[in-house]
């Protein structure tokens, strides 16, 4: 057992430049959560989207492992809990959370962990990471999307078997089968994501939000509908915006056009 109180067993930083980290502080146990830690990280998720001086997000976990999925020796609380709670449910909190969230997977992303980093909107892992499902090891149902999110991003054969037979996915085979976009030195992950959120901030941060939201949006939906819903979203975007707003959108762009063709 940690000797640490729950509430440092979540540790939030934030930058000046509004990248907040967020850092699994539970080495000793591989990161592996219990209760007050899920609500906490839940609760933390929910906080830095509404803050204002938060532009962007990066989830790590220190140590050996990013997280090791649930504390098992705490199973009964987690799993006789309501799994319907998104106050809770710190992947439900991802999902509505409208700012980038960046993984920086260091190590094992295990179950709860892989669901975890599934959530993420980008991925940047080292050299050693591991993503591994052991659901059906322990006879423990998936309940944060695994099951549906995974096969969506490497192929649902791929996925069959690495859920069924609990292999282990490494850093190589995830980036191959598009499930992380870097991958770098074991301590360069963290470094490497932060670059990640900094070349976001510097483009236009409501455009980023509303990008986020339809791209989120519309892979939910077979393709008509969601070029249907682009149209829809970019119509009441422009149709909302007023001269002034496009005066700014020019100058905007001419600055960005200047600024690059001196590089």
């Amino acid at each position: 057992m940690e000797a640490a109180p729950p509430t440092e067993l979540i540790v939030v930083e934030c930058d000046p430049t509004g990248v907040a980290v967020i850092t699994i502080n539970r080495p000793s146990s591989l990161n592996s959560l219990t209760r007050p830690m899920m609500v906490l990280l839940a609760a933390s998720i929910r906080r830095l989207d509404a803050d204002p001086a938060v532009a962007a997000l990066v989830i790590t976990g220190r140590g050996r492992a990013f997280c090791s999925g649930v504390d098992l020796t705490a199973a009964e609380e987690v799993f006789k809990g309501d799994v319907k709670d998104v106050d809770a449910n710190p992947v439900a909190q991802m999902e509505r959370c409208r700012k980038p969230i960046i993984g920086a997977v260091n190590g094992f992303a295990v179950t709860a962990g892989f669901e975890i980093a599934l959530a993420c909107d980008i991925l940047v892992a080292g050299k050693d990471a591991k993503f591994i499902d052991t659901h059906t090891r322990f006879g423990i149902f998936p309940s944060w999307g695994l099951s549906q999110k995974l096969p969506r991003i490497i192929g649902i054969s791929r996925a069959r078997e690495v859920s069924l037979s609990g292999m282990a996915i490494t850093a190589q085979m995830a980036q191959q089968w598009g499930l992380v976009n870097h991958v770098v030195d074991n301590g360069e992950v963290l470094k490497k994501a932060k670059e990640v959120a900094l070349a976001i901030l510097r483009n236009n941060r409501d455009m980023v939000l509303m990008y986020k939201s339809v791209i989120n949006d519309g892979f939910k939906l077979d393709l008509g509908h969601a070029l249907a819903l682009e149209k829809e979203r970019a119509h009441s975007y422009y149709n909302g915006m007023t001269k002034e707003q496009f005066v700014a959108m020019q100058k905007f762009m001419l600055n960005r056009s200047s600024n690059s063709s001196k590089l």
